[in-house]
């Protein structure tokens, strides 16, 4: 079973999203057959079964053993991966391009450089899985808590002066075995906390830290 696949075939990303064959991939992270999947989820085995027969049609799951149980055969299904992450490539009609207006202080072209993330990074895995081989990669994930929004600025024009030193350093255009590779760096607030269902809608709400933001600062859209 692979941590992670990514679906890149808009009829397996339709399967994988519709909500009994999602509980069916979570419950298969534990090998089972239609009957025993029947009875962790509390549904018909007629209906586990279908869904699972187009789960494996999909490539979302596949076959871990079949058992002998007097003149009956039970077969029992296993998650292709832990988990599953579906490609832009799935909606390539509508899937971001950050090409169209490169802003580094736009989260929505933050937000197409992430997709572009998936969507290549998960080409490379899908080749490398068939391959039996390893994806060259490497990835930073830090979290930095600025005193001002003054300190942000400051943090990300460092953050870019710094990057574009590493790239000119190492870039090597006419290297004739070279590969290239792509580096993406990116800065955004990490979303706060929702309340909870016993909250008290009317009493005063505060974001966590007690800092306090107008409408505009929570919803813009061009902070670095």
């Amino acid at each position: 079973m692979l941590d992670v696949a990514v679906i890149e075939e808009p009829a397996a990303a339709e399967s994988s999203l519709d909500p009994i064959r999602s509980r069916i991939l979570a419950a298969l992270a534990e090998p089972g057959s239609a009957a025993m999947l029947a009875v962790r989820l509390g549904l018909p085995r007629q209906k586990v079964n279908y869904h699972l027969k187009e789960l494996e049609r999909h490539g979302l799951v596949e076959l871990a053993e079949e058992r002998r149980k007097g003149n009956v055969t039970e077969r029992v299904y296993r998650a292709t991966a832990a988990s599953y992450v579906i490609s832009p490539s799935a909606l390539a009609a509508v899937s971001p391009d950050p090409s169209r207006s490169p802003d580094q202080l736009s989260a929505r072209w933050l937000l197409a450089l992430g997709a572009r993330l998936v969507q290549e990074v998960g080409t490379l895995l899908a080749g490398a899985t068939r391959v039996r081989r390893r994806v060259a990669s490497f990835g930073i994930d830090a979290e930095v808590r600025f005193a001002s929004a003054a300190d942000r600025t400051a943090f990300a024009d460092e953050l870019a002066q710094a990057v574009a030193a590493l790239v000119g350093r190492y870039h090597d255009e006419a290297a004739p075995e070279g590969r290239s590779h792509r580096v993406i760096v990116g800065l955004h607030q990490i979303p706060a906390p929702q309340p909870g269902p016993d909250a008290n809608a009317d009493g005063p709400q505060q974001r966590s830290g007690g800092t306090h933001e107008t409408e505009s600062e929570a919803g813009q859209d061009n902070a670095p």
